[in-house]
């Protein structure tokens, strides 16, 4: 870790935290909070074993919590059991959500304004949300949407205690006396527009007005077994802010999990991507955590380490990739001409000299900023090594251009406001040994690498004889060695891009190691022809592809038939691409 920030932890914080008696984690409402309702007075007089509990909850997080890493809580099945289990021992209440996002949106806006965790049902999590009720041991379980409550009961086994109560469901009936009559609160409604901005609605949630959200895209369907007058659902007191986790979440985060943090008390920060590289705005959310732990909701954040060796990158870093930000994509786009300096013969970037070129791609970048509210940043794709029908001195059948050839171009990108992307073309050549020569361009903050399977022959192969390929080790080699050059010289993230439009160019991609936070990995799908056919390489390139991959096209002057136009690169060709380059 960086010196700047020191060690992760919150022992002092935590310690201070025991003594407050008047604040529990769960189970009894504070003397100092809101009062959501008369029937929390009713309550108090059943809080006895939850009052204990909670004092076992702060002496947990002192025991579990000192790390120096942050903590990932994947909540993979999406019913965000992982999140109750950090945050609860037990709980006198729970939300049970069906999984439609009517039904979770209202659950959500629920448990934040009752200090209730909530789980979501979702097909064959039956039994581990069965499991989640046996250690919460809640008192009172509020349906929300079509849920059989048969389905949630914990089951008897042996050992069980015979005195165990089962809890009392009560269900709602999705109507706005149903839900006053459960948290003697009305509500006001807020519309949320688009399914990628539930979790950020649900964050934004403050807590001091009942506000329900409601999807613009989904009706919610109570449970059939609903009764007009469910019963009343006690309003618990969130945990004390100052010893609470910082929770970051993105729109993969589990509803759920979030939910549940938010209804905690924790302060949960919404990040739209899940690398707090992202921008400026994003590190700020994760710094001064010295007294505190850090809570990532979902694998998408990556394992502790990552995400720890991204948050001190993102402390160290000073260069900014062009647009600001340290990471490649997203938070920009790029277009580029492809080529090399000799000549029209290796593509549009040699068509002209490097003024004109830079021209020429700024003038594409205009075109496709019409489509895109994120800055669209020029681009050169600069061939580095060409395959070659003559094997040369070395027998490789691949020509080496010198680095200050390439150097005019590189210069004149960089001085516009973009990035350069130096292409190997190998041969027999190995990868890596082709990336060393142009490492002192690498160095430099926008200068990133791609990779050319087509070109990549066997020993007893000749150029154009057929569609090369590339072992995944042998890229594996390729994203070791550029991910440490990055980390040596405290560089922002770099693009590795690597081209392929049939499958057999890259043998095990499913074995690719992508765990390098300093890389940023393309795939390029740079087929040409017809329409259809363009269109289903795409396609095809994206079966089974690591969703860690970002997606790249080409468009090639001559050989497409027709040529997409910006306007359908971007909107006919899904996802939309983040690399577009021309050839």
């Amino acid at each position: 870790m960086g010196q700047s920030r020191g060690p992760w932890t919150r022992l002092g914080a935590l310690l201070g935290a025991t003594v407050l008696s008047s604040t529990l984690l769960v189970g009894c409402a504070s003397e100092q909070g809101e009062d959501h309702g008369a029937q929390n007075q009713a309550e108090e007089a059943h809080a006895g074993p939850y009052a204990e509990a909670a004092a076992a909850n702060i002496n947990r997080y002192v025991a579990e919590n000192y790390e120096r890493t942050p903590q990932i809580l994947a909540d993979s099945d999406g019913t965000g059991a992982e999140a109750v289990a950090r945050f609860h021992d037990t709980s006198e209440t729970l939300i049970v959500s069906a999984p439609t996002d009517a039904a979770q949106l209202r659950a959500a806006s629920i448990a934040v304004w009752t200090h209730t965790p909530m789980l979501t049902v979702r097909p064959g999590t039956e039994k581990n949300l069965q499991d989640s009720l046996k250690q919460l041991q809640p008192r009172k379980v509020l349906v929300v949407g079509d849920v059989k409550t048969e389905d949630i009961t914990p089951r008897r086994e042996e050992g069980d205690s015979p005195d165990r109560p089962d809890p009392e469901f009560l269900l709602d009936t999705g109507t706005p006396e149903s839900l006053e009559a459960l948290t003697a609160t009305q509500f006001v409604e807020k519309q949320v527009e688009r399914p990628e901005d539930m979790v950020k609605s649900v964050v934004d949630l403050d807590g001091k007005e009942a506000v329900l959200l409601v999807p613009a895209w989904d009706t919610y369907a109570p449970s059939p077994e609903a009764k007009e007058k469910p019963g009343a659902l006690p309003s618990r007191s969130a945990e004390d802010a100052g010893s609470t986790p910082i929770t970051i979440a993105s729109p993969e985060s589990a509803l759920a999990a979030v939910g549940t943090a938010r209804a905690f008390g924790a302060d949960v920060r919404f990040m739209p991507y899940p690398d707090p590289r992202l921008s400026d705005e994003t590190m700020r959310m994760v710094a001064g955590l010295a007294d505190k732990p850090l809570l990532a909701l979902g694998a998408q954040f990556g394992s502790a380490k990552i995400l720890s060796e991204k948050i001190e990158r993102g402390e160290r870093v000073t260069a900014e990739q062009p647009g600001g930000g340290q990471l490649v994509f997203p938070g920009r786009r790029m277009v580029a001409l492809y080529g090399h300096p000799s000549g029209p013969a290796l593509g549009a970037l040699g068509e002209q000299d490097p003024a004109a070129s830079v021209e020429r791609v700024k003038q594409l970048v205009a075109e496709y900023q019409k489509f895109d509210s994120q800055p669209i940043i020029p681009a050169f794709e600069i061939i580095g090594t060409v395959a070659a029908a003559d094997p040369g001195p070395e027998g490789t059948y691949s020509t080496e251009f010198s680095t200050e050839s390439l150097s005019e171009y590189v210069d004149a990108i960089t001085q516009a406001g973009g990035y350069a992307v130096i292409d190997l073309q190998p041969g027999r050549a190995r990868l890596l040994d082709q990336a060393k020569k142009f490492e002192e361009l690498l160095k430099r903050p926008n200068v990133g690498l791609a990779l050319d399977p087509e070109w990549k022959l066997e020993a007893d192969e000749q150029p154009m004889s057929s569609v090369g390929h590339v072992q995944a080790a042998e890229i594996d080699e390729v994203s070791d060695w550029l991910a440490q050059l990055v980390k040596d010289n405290d560089l922002p993230q770099k693009p590795l891009v690597i081209h392929q439009f049939q499958l057999q160019m890259i043998r095990d991609r499913e074995t690719l190691n992508l765990d390098h936070p300093e890389l940023a990995f393309v795939l390029h799908a740079d087929g040409h022809g017809s329409r259809e056919e363009k269109l289903g390489t795409w396609d095809v390139m994206q079966k089974d592809l690591d969703p860690r991959f970002f997606m790249a096209w080409k468009n090639f002057f001559d050989e497409d038939q027709p040529l997409f136009s910006p306007e359908q690169t971007y909107t006919d060709v899904a996802p939309r691409p983040w690399f577009v380059s021309y050839q």
